[in-house]
């Protein structure tokens, strides 16, 4: 059994680019030749500027980009699946292992559904609780686990704060139990009081639940502050800073329990 959760093997994404409708097809080189091993139970940060690919190798990671050449392997407990060769079942089986969390958790939230049923919504059409009782009981469970009460559950999304919103998206994601959240860029859309205040939240979840993180973000600091290691991508390629590609970062996880 591999100690890897992911293996990113020579991996590249391209994109063929057209200008206008009488211009050559071009290719874009978005993600050229990664190799990345990211060890379970960790918490990895994916670093880069816009337009470094960072969040185009983070949706091959989740089977949301196609892969062009190489493979991305995740190793399950029970199988590994390999994202350059897989069906729709597959996929579909996948993807309750990979959850992605949005920049824009308002964009990702249905303003129709209270709380309640957003988080509801996944429990029922995947058939994992049997009754009404049995659902309003897990969504009760899953949002004390994101800090959200019975009075937050009524409501609708317009009604909350930008980190409430996200502990919403993160809540209905953890209903699959999934392996693997990938964060893109969580946390940009937030002033610094509630950024910080997020990055400890994630911290704990992280612990508390035991899943597995991949943190995409431009600015470095904050995945040094969040990531066991960290990798830095530049145009589409890890940038080697001395020998080292991988960073061990300090983590403030240790530091706030309570």
């Amino acid at each position: 059994m591999s100690e890897n959760l992911i293996s990113v093997n020579n991996v590249s994404v391209n994109f063929d680019y057209q200008e206008n409708f009488i211009s050559k097809k071009q290719k874009i080189h978005a993600v050229n030749n990664i190799n990345i091993q990211i060890k379970k139970g960790s918490f990895f940060g994916l670093v880069g500027e816009s337009g470094s690919g960072k969040t185009t190798l983070g949706r091959a990671i989740l089977g949301a980009n196609k892969i062009s050449s190489g493979n991305v392997i995740f190793h399950d407990d029970e199988r590994d699946y390999d994202l350059t060769n897989m069906n729709k079942q597959d996929l579909k089986e996948y993807r309750k292992k990979a959850q992605l969390i949005f920049q824009d958790p308002y964009a990702a939230l249905s303003p129709r559904m209270t709380v309640r049923d957003i988080i509801a919504e996944p429990l029922e059409v995947m058939k994992i609780t049997k009754s009404r009782q049995e659902t309003d009981d897990r969504v009760r469970d899953i949002a004390s686990k994101c800090r959200l009460n019975l009075e937050h559950l009524r409501r609708f999304p317009h009604a909350f704060s930008g980190g409430q919103r996200q502990r919403v998206a993160i809540g209905r994601a953890i209903t699959r139990n999934p392996k693997l959240f990938l964060f893109d860029e969580p946390l940009s859309n937030l002033d610094a009081a509630l950024r910080s205040e997020m990055r400890v939240e994630i911290s704990k979840l992280h612990k508390k639940l035991n899943i597995n993180m991949i943190y995409v973000t431009h600015d470095q600091i904050e995945a040094m502050t969040l990531a066991d290691k960290i990798v830095i991508l530049n145009n589409g390629i890890v940038e080697q800073v001395g020998t080292c590609l991988l960073y061990t970062s300090p983590s403030p996880r240790d530091v706030e329990e309570s």
